[in-house]
């Protein structure tokens, strides 16, 4: 399979410097491409491997023509990263379609639940009674989707994901033992929204969990019940969210960060990769808590001396009143 370079640029935009004609027969990094592939540059600092790179044609910002144009052809364009997406999306849609039936003969499908006609289940889904699954929506392999729960149009759920299962909710008994608070809420999935493999999203115990349009999960996501993630809000992988809190629209969260549950994330926070949120963050902004990595022995001497924080803020403060006494 190829591609113009030209027809590329006919079908996303961007200045072609460069001879239309050439043939692209695929997409690749600066460092791996070959001859006949298409890449991008999005970051100057890598500018030296733009230098070096044997790539076709590279995808660069008006920044960086002159330094793109004195190794060969590039597509300038505002945002390459982006340019570079379409492209991928651009290529698959050449691929040969997807071929079989629309829902695999091994999903078990509860006959309450409804499909619509354009979308695909894969091999050992199942999908229970009173689900609703949306125009375009693909499920992959060993997709669960519990009872009454609702996923949009055009959404992708990768493999191994359960939507729907119980929350982690119990009530405490006087003897010690566990009584289970039945999970009475569903959960409720917008448009346009990507689950990574073995993503859980469980259940609302009263009201229903919700994923607004267009969000993005990674693969080894805890969403927990009565979780409410706004639109457009993107999560890396095993990052995880406790009950009932509410995360707004536009933010990201990197993987491995934890969100304690009952708190409030604004819209367009961005949390760092191994952050715990144990508090609401009500401004925009980018958040971090981290203790940073170092040699053993100094991580252990500076824990020491966080333990002895509060002692030493207590001495301070006892210092100002008697100075200003």
């Amino acid at each position: 399979m190829q591609l113009r370079l030209g027809s590329i640029v006919e079908a996303l935009g961007g200045e072609l410097c460069g001879d239309p004609e050439r043939a692209i027969t695929g997409l690749a990094s600066l460092e791996a491409a070959t001859p006949s592939q298409l890449s991008f540059l999005s970051n100057p600092k890598y500018g030296q491997q733009l230098a070096t790179s044997r790539a076709a044609c590279v995808i660069v910002a008006p920044a960086m023509r002159q330094a793109a144009l004195a190794r060969g052809d590039c597509i300038v364009s505002d945002q390459p990263y982006l340019y570079f997406a379409r492209a991928t999306q651009l290529w698959k849609k050449q691929l040969a379609p997807v071929s079989g039936p629309a829902i695999h003969p091994s999903a078990v499908i509860d006959p309450d639940a409804v499909i619509d006609p354009t979308a695909r289940i894969g091999p050992l889904c199942v999908i229970e009674r009173g689900a609703r699954i949306g125009a375009g929506t693909v499920l992959k392999q060993r997709v669960s989707v519990g009872e009454n729960c609702v996923i949009g149009d055009r959404c992708i759920v990768h493999p191994g994901v359960v939507i729907g299962a119980d929350g982690f909710g119990f009530a405490p008994d006087t003897d010690g033992a566990w009584e289970k608070i039945e999970q009475l809420g569903a959960v409720r999935i917008g448009n346009d929204v990507e689950i990574g493999a073995n993503t859980c999203i469980d259940r609302g115990a009263l009201q229903d969990t919700v994923i607004e349009d267009g969000v993005k999960l990674d693969n080894l996501i805890q969403i927990g019940h009565n979780v409410h993630i706004g639109k457009h809000t993107a999560m890396a992988g095993c990052a995880a969210v406790a009950g009932t809190a509410t995360i707004g629209a536009y933010c990201t969260i990197g993987g491995r960060a934890g969100i304690l549950g009952h708190l409030t994330i604004a819209d367009h926070v961005h949390i760092s990769a191994t952050s715990l949120v144990t508090r609401s963050i009500l401004k925009p902004g980018h958040y971090t808590g981290i203790f940073p990595i170092d040699d053993n022995a100094v991580w252990e001497k500076n824990a020491a001396s966080l333990k002895q924080l509060h002692k030493l803020r207590e001495r301070l403060k006892a210092l100002e009143k008697k100075t200003e006494s």
